[in-house]
This record gives C-alpha cells, sequence and structure tokens, in this order.
C-alpha cells in the first residue's frame, strides 16, 4: 500500500509537499505514511482515494481495479 501511494502521487506529478497540503497534514508526516513508518487513518484512506478518484481497495491492494462502483 505504501509503495502505491507514493506511485499515485508521483505518477500525478505532485510533491509530497503538494498532497500533504491537500490531506491537510505536514510534509514530514506524508512522507512517514509513504514509507511505512505511519499507519494510514481511515480518514487520510478516503481522503487518498477521493482525490485520485480511485477505490480504497485499490489503494489497500484488495483490487488491482481502479474504477470505484458507481
Amino acid at each position: 500500500m505504501y509503495k502505491l501511494i507514493y506511485e499515485l502521487h508521483a505518477d500525478n506529478d505532485l510533491k509530497q509537499r503538494e498532497i500533504a497540503e491537500i490531506l491537510n497534514c505536514s510534509q514530514r508526516v506524508y512522507n512517514n505514511y509513504e514509507r511505512g513508518n505511519l499507519d494510514i487513518s481511515t480518514e487520510i484512506l478516503i481522503k487518498l482515494s477521493k482525490y485520485y478518484d480511485v477505490s480504497t481497495d485499490y489503494i489497500l491492494e484488495i483490487t488491482n481495479k481502479k474504477e470505484i462502483n458507481k
């Protein structure tokens, strides 16, 4: 999951600082999410899912399907 959130921000040409601002956290906290040093809260997981328009299951690597069932 942690590698995947790194890939999502990198694939979208975002800097850690930019995604941290979107998530209302510091760059240091976000860096710790990506490195797996800090557990991602449900609130942050949902924010990431909404921002990248992917399912939470995709971020959690439960599925390879990015699309959200609508």
